[in-house]
């Protein structure tokens, strides 16, 4: 069960991560978390993530942007980033990652996720099968529930640190592997 929760890649920030290189291993689709993931908790869309999406366009990546926030909060940043979107997402359900890929019109092997909370982006991205990527949250600001689901991430990236559960040939990020630390 727990390695239900161990993400099949991790770095310290989406904006680390050489898409150039994902697009040529095939990947087409990416299904991004917004919150502490591409911005700040709650912030607009900013440069950097502007940047990055034009960036994605240019590749012809498709994008999906996931999110457990109501549309108030997603559309608005959907558009900005010029990215499909899926709000009240119900992450971890597996329903709207397999939504996602449907929008895209991308397979489980072609499509990965990236976002900053093993409970609900990586465990819903393992669910459906996707290759999942965990980033460092960007910022402090949360809710207690997250909180405390951060305590608990601590102790999951404590074995999984320790773990031979790397299996990817090709890691997202080269390098040597680090330890996060939150």
């Amino acid at each position: 069960m727990l390695k239900m929760l161990y993400p099949d890649d991790y770095v310290r920030s989406v904006y680390d991560i050489n898409f150039e290189e994902l697009y040529k291993q095939g990947y087409r689709g990416i299904i991004f978390d917004i919150d502490n993931t591409l911005v700040f908790h709650g912030a607009p869309a900013d440069g950097r993530s502007l940047e990055l999406f034009d960036e994605l366009h240019k590749l012809k990546f498709n994008t999906v942007l996931l999110s457990n926030n109501k549309d108030r909060r997603v559309a608005p940043f959907a558009t900005a980033v010029r990215s499909l979107y899926i709000c009240n997402a119900n992450k971890p359900s597996k329903t709207g990652y397999n939504d996602a890929m449907r929008l895209m019109r991308t397979k489980r092997r072609t499509t990965l996720v990236i976002g900053d909370q093993l409970f609900t982006d990586i465990w819903g991205g393992k669910r459906a099968k996707i290759r999942t990527v965990l980033v460092e949250p960007l910022g402090p600001k949360e809710d207690f529930h997250i909180f405390f689901k951060r305590v608990l991430e601590k102790i999951i990236l404590f074995f999984y640190d320790r773990s031979d559960y790397h299996r990817r040939e090709v890691p997202i990020k080269v390098g040597s592997r680090r330890r996060l630390r939150w």
